[in-house]
């Protein structure tokens, strides 16, 4: 493929596996490497998802000549380094969310990445789902009216022992940060930014939050209602309200195939959607766009929202009581 956006991918885990499964859909991509702290595991994965090289450190990678972004799937507390890494070897990348695990490293990725002027995105593959698309196209149609509330959860029940990433404080574990952030995301797109921010917290037995939920007020007037959960199977929905209607994404919004909508009349329409492989075929295909089209950043995963974003959850997280190591740095 002479026009192959080369990727290579850090990390050999469930994201990364699901990753380098969403590029077999994607045109144009092309698996050229994966790196794993054992040469062992990367040989594995790439023999299993058709990499073209396999790497037994993350920093061999960054530096191969053959790799034009990089997909940071490792473990929550590394993404910052690991970004850090890729981009001072000059290479484009897409770092899984969390983004990194506070703002202050979030900071020092976005500002080493704007002075290499190399492409960063944070890899909210829910933002680039085509149903979220038609979301935000019936909003501006004003058909629902002028948008006045989000409510958006996200949880399962987590049943894995103290050790596993999800409880370890060690791995950044906890639901806000890797459940939470998806409907702190999409409500912010949709309601703007972040003006008041109420939380609340079930913290488990290993320190780390079990279930979280917050309240937002936004800059524009709205409000939106969100958690996240370790300890029940939530409906994963999206809904928001306007003041002749209201929209829903449905099924679990991150699998969303169609949005309905409802109308004060009593009326209601239903939008069959895209969903392209398992869901993260979109998000790569709006990485390479920008990455083709010499774009340093998605617009619609815009830096300063991101870094919006982990400013808010490290309010939530002080509101709460959970503290990582990485916050001590």
């Amino acid at each position: 493929m002479a026009n192959a956006v080369r990727w290579g991918i850090l990390g050999t885990g469930k994201i990364a596996r699901a990753f380098a499964t969403a590029l077999k859909d994607v045109p144009d991509a092309l698996l050229a490497g994966v790196a794993s702290r054992r040469l062992d595991k990367a040989q594995a994965f790439a023999g299993e998802f058709g990499a073209a090289a396999a790497y037994a450190s993350y920093q061999e990678l960054a530096d191969a000549a053959g790799i034009d972004l990089v997909y940071v799937a490792t473990p929550h507390p590394q993404h910052a380094d690991n970004a850090l890494m890729a981009l001072r070897a000059g290479k484009g990348v897409l770092v899984e969310k969390p983004f990194t695990m506070n703002l202050r490293e979030a900071e020092q990725v976005v500002t080493l990445a704007r002075s290499r002027r190399l492409f960063l995105m944070e890899a909210m593959w829910t933002r680039f789902l085509p149903a979220f698309d038609e979301v935000r196209r019936i909003i501006a149609s004003g058909e629902i009216g002028t948008v006045r509330q989000v409510v958006a959860d996200f949880g399962f029940t987590a049943n894995f022992g103290p050790e596993h990433r999800v409880y370890n404080p060690e791995l950044g574990g906890g639901a806000l940060l890797d459940l939470g952030i998806y409907p702190l995301s999409v409500a912010t797109a949709l309601l703007g930014p972040v003006a008041e921010i109420k939380a609340q917290a079930e913290l488990g037995a290993t320190g780390v939050d079990v279930q979280t939920g917050f309240t937002l007020r936004h800059e524009g007037g709205g409000l939106s209602v969100c958690s996240c959960s370790f300890q029940a199977r939530t409906p994963c929905e999206l809904t928001v309200s306007g003041t002749r209607g209201h929209v829903r994404m449905n099924t679990m919004f991150h699998r969303a195939k169609s949005v309905t909508v409802s109308l004060e009349d009593g009326s209601t329409r239903t939008v069959n959607t895209p969903f392209l492989g398992n869901g993260y075929v979109h998000e790569a295909i709006e990485a390479q766009r920008c990455f083709q089209a010499g774009l340093l950043e998605s617009p619609g995963m815009r830096l300063e929202e991101t870094l919006a974003l982990m400013g808010v959850m490290d309010e939530i997280r002080r509101q709460v009581g959970l503290a990582y190591d990485s916050d001590r740095r």
